[in-house]
């Protein structure tokens, strides 16, 4: 005997089967959207530019904060790129404070760099502890190829107005690796050189600075 069901059972079956179509084909898209931006959030993590600092004393790697900082470090990247560092020398050292580089060779000799950047300190990112800033004059907008490596937190460094006093130091980067290498430069012998204080007896030297993965 050929059972036939209700009507209204073959309605539900029916109304059944086309809910599971309907939820099939809404899962679909957004496993896939959901896949793209799982995608687009690693590719967001891979571009973000690290710069491996080659010295005499070890390897320091710094992480770039393109996002707050960007014209620093379009700037330091573009110095990087062209060579700038390779042979320049940690020439300010005082412990408890800050190392300082990129400006001077082993003779301390003063390399020729482009036109200052404009300070982006009231980003308000933080003078902390392993971070790197911008060195310049007392003209808040005089920094050029020069910077700085906190060895505490140093809020005396950052912006609290835009005047000349409170402008303070733009941070753009920070040490992900090498902290160890910052700290033994940080003890080393200095004296002073000419007109230049705290400069090391034994130069500290950046043999090579390159954008990893280039």
């Amino acid at each position: 005997m050929i059972r036939v069901l209700p009507m209204t059972s073959q309605r539900a079956i029916v109304m059944a089967r086309l809910f599971l179509s309907i939820f099939v084909g809404l899962c679909i898209p957004c496993s896939i959207a959901n896949a793209q931006v799982q995608s687009s959030v690693e590719v967001k993590k891979i571009q973000i530019p690290q710069v491996k600092l080659v010295t005499s004393m070890g390897d320091i790697t710094v992480e770039l904060d393109v996002q707050n900082a960007p014209k620093s470090t379009e700037n330091f990247l573009r110095y990087v790129r062209e060579g700038f560092y390779n042979g320049t020398v940690f020439h300010r050292v005082i412990d408890d404070f800050m190392i300082q580089g990129g400006g001077f060779d082993e003779s301390m000799e003063k390399k020729d760099a482009r036109d200052p950047i404009t300070n982006e300190a009231n980003n308000m990112r933080k003078n902390l502890r392993g971070s790197l800033a911008m060195a310049r004059t007392g003209n808040p907008h005089s920094a050029t190829a020069q910077f700085f490596i906190n060895l505490v937190d140093n809020a005396f460094l950052d912006h609290t107005e835009e005047s000349r006093r409170g402008w303070g130091y733009a941070v753009f980067a920070r040490v992900v690796t090498g902290m160890d290498v910052v700290d033994q430069i940080k003890a080393v012998a200095t004296s002073n050189h000419q007109a230049f204080q705290n400069v090391p007896t034994t130069a500290v030297v950046i043999k090579s600075a390159t954008v990893v993965g280039e």
